[in-house]
């Protein structure tokens, strides 16, 4: 598992967006970036850099996952028959930490990631302790038992702070949910505009 070496709301104001769509997100009250040049007039953006920061928002949403990592979706999105950005989007999505967050079995990406990594998630009935792992239509993830009481849990399922998406059913009763199908980048829920088209063309430059 990679280490987050940096805050979570840096990035949110690095990227100036909240990028989780979270209440206690800082640009919500600055815009602008961190540190003493964060309020230096901006130029305009080149190419490169427009294509740089699609990049870094799709990236930072999922956790901030290594640029290694990043770029084996992208090579397998390519690799994929269909269109390569909603393909890219597909496999992020798959992304265990990425179903337990849509799921409501954690509050951000970054939980998502540590309660799989601790092995608090199933899938099918056997435990998976990757984050990284690809889920496939129809697998069923669900909360193990002696974790279903846990408060981060509870607190996560109650949160009225984002739904789960319609490719993903959820019991949380249970603490169960199904992933349904793959989705497109129109069914994302993502609070910010992502453009994984910039992303293909930063990679294929």
């Amino acid at each position: 598992m990679s280490k987050r070496l940096e805050s979570k709301f840096k990035i949110n104001r690095r990227l100036g967006v909240n990028l989780w769509g979270r209440a206690k997100s800082p640009v919500n009250k600055r815009e602008y970036g961190p540190g003493q040049h964060g309020q230096r007039r901006k130029q305009k953006p080149s190419d490169f850099s427009v294509q740089l920061m699609a990049k870094q928002k799709l990236k930072g949403y999922y956790g901030n996952i290594s640029e290694k990592q990043f770029r084996k979706y992208y090579d397998e999105a390519v690799r994929r028959k269909g269109d390569t950005s909603e393909n890219l989007i597909d496999l992020l999505e798959r992304r265990l930490d990425a179903v337990v967050y849509r799921l409501k079995f954690a509050m951000t990406p970054f939980a998502a990631r540590q309660f799989v990594s601790h092995g608090h998630v199933t899938v099918n009935g056997r435990k998976v302790n990757i984050p990284s792992y690809l889920v496939r239509d129809d697998d069923v993830i669900e909360v193990r038992e002696k974790s279903k009481q846990l408060a981060i849990v509870l607190d996560a399922a109650q949160s009225g702070e984002r739904d789960v998406p319609e490719y993903m059913e959820v019991d949380h009763r249970q603490m169960k949910g199904r992933f349904v199908r793959g989705p497109k980048l129109s069914d994302v829920p993502y609070p910010v505009q992502m453009e994984p088209n910039l992303v293909i063309e930063f990679y294929s430059r």
